[in-house]
């Protein structure tokens, strides 16, 4: 039944947890028994098991309890069938949708080596918008994964073909990960390239797309400057934040300590 596959998928996470605790009892339980249902619910019939199993494979992930032989031997080839060109249409969207999730969890060898050359063939994908839209939508983050000099070789001129796309979606998707693949690059590459590119975002024929531009236009911007002096910088998690002076952090750091000492002379008097 397909609703005990889907539970025992939601389960996977919690026992793998357990077994990484209990290592010393149960060494290889867990690539043993474990790892091949999760790789094996990937391609399952039904659609509820194979999206419980991609959520159990993302938190294993994210948890760090797969080793790296089982994503480069079991993992990636895996995907790498479902998002081949002959692929059925919804097994491909729920691979492209796996490979960008879970890229930035990977180590840059393995993603730049492995999954790479197939994301770039899904950015041109000519049969399903869905596949490029999500490849759109994610860019920023495999520009990250990646970094400069594989994002500006491979990956820019995929990023041109996609803020081009008929689709106005797709284009309106490029505008607003703009700042993230921009934060990747060159400043060169940023003022030759990118800043045209981004000029006819904000021209765009479709008013979705140039909202999106205008809204990213400000962070775009903030890419061009040195972060030493503007105390701007990217998260990991791709925002814009500010980093405090020097001033800042010394007030901010005497702050407490003061607090404690009104508490303190608060509590006398009481």
């Amino acid at each position: 039944e397909p609703t005990v596959r889907t539970e025992l998928m939601e389960q996977i996470p919690p026992i793998a947890i357990f077994l990484q605790e209990s290592r010393p009892k149960f060494p290889t339980a867990f690539f043993e028994y474990l790892m091949p249902i999760v790789v094996r619910y990937l391609t399952d019939v039904n659609n509820q098991v194979r999206k419980a199993g991609q959520e159990a494979l993302l938190i294993l992930l994210e948890q760090d309890l797969v080793a790296q032989s089982d994503i480069e031997n079991k993992v990636c080839p895996i995907l790498l069938d479902l998002s081949a060109p002959d692929s059925d249409d919804e097994y491909k969207v729920e691979a492209v949708n796996i490979i960008c999730n879970m890229a930035s969890m990977l180590s840059r060898t393995t993603v730049e080596h492995m999954l790479l050359p197939r994301f770039c063939e899904l950015c041109s994908d000519g049969k399903l918008f869905q596949v490029r839209k999500i490849c759109a939508a994610n860019f920023g983050d495999i520009c990250n994964a990646v970094g400069q000099e594989a994002t500006e070789r491979l990956l820019i001129p995929k990023f041109f073909e996609l803020c081009s796309d008929s689709v106005w979606g797709m284009r309106k998707a490029c505008a607003e990960c703009f700042m993230a693949v921009s934060y990747t690059t060159s400043p060169e590459v940023r003022r030759s390239k990118l800043s045209p590119l981004f000029i006819s975002l904000i021209s765009d024929s479709c008013r979705w797309v140039r909202q999106a531009a205008f809204q990213s236009l400000g962070p775009f911007i903030s890419t061009f400057a040195n972060p030493s002096s503007a105390g701007l910088y990217i998260r990991e998690d791709g925002t814009l934040s500010i980093r405090p002076s020097a001033q800042d952090v010394n007030s901010n750091s005497c702050q407490p300590s003061s607090n404690i000492s009104v508490m303190s002379s608060s509590a006398n008097t009481a």
